[in-house]
């Protein structure tokens, strides 16, 4: 792993991944009044097919290390993904906003589609494999993810990049 101090220029030192990786699995919810602002939200970036940035909001997870969501397949974020697996992933948390860059995709193995269904379940959200064993289905997910079935897309980071929101602050890139 590459680590490139963002801050130096303010004396500050580098941000530990290691810290950052553990505060994720410690787990954070997008529950409101837990985190963040008000909570901590996490935003996808994907690649329209002019160039342009397609940004929208996604109930992500962080599990085994990396960054994990869900969406229906005909949803845009969907469609740029299938044609351009670039993306970004970012999260606000209370002592921490992270990016990271890389590539989603999409994940159709039964054991782990069952697996990230167990945790979005865990989290609340009702979530359970559908009839195919390939996605997940629920009474309900928010309108954004398009209708049922939605497909499990995990994140594999190329680059992460945190700005420490708490003293003595710091801001890390990491190229993994």
């Amino acid at each position: 792993m590459d680590t490139t101090n963002l801050a130096d220029l303010y004396n500050l030192p580098a941000v530990d991944w290691e810290g950052i990786h553990d505060k994720l699995d410690a787990g954070y919810t997008q529950a409101p009044d837990s985190g963040g602002p008000n909570r901590h939200t996490s935003w996808l970036t994907t690649i329209n097919p002019d160039g342009s940035p397609h940004v929208t909001a996604v109930g992500a997870l962080w599990v085994d290390g990396t960054f994990w969501f869900q969406t229906g397949e005909r949803t845009r974020k969907a469609r740029n993904l299938a044609r351009d697996s670039r993306c970004a992933l970012s999260v606000a948390t209370h002592d921490f906003d992270l990016v990271a860059e890389g590539t989603a995709d999409q994940i159709t193995d039964p054991p782990t589609v069952a697996i990230m269904a167990a945790h979005w379940a865990g989290g609340g959200w009702p979530a359970r494999v559908d009839d195919t064993g390939r996605a997940i289905t629920a009474e309900y997910s928010a309108p954004s993810a398009g209708p049922p079935p939605w497909f499990v897309y995990r994140l594999t980071m190329r680059t992460a990049t945190a700005l420490m929101t708490v003293t003595p602050g710091g801001a890390t890139r990491w190229r993994f």
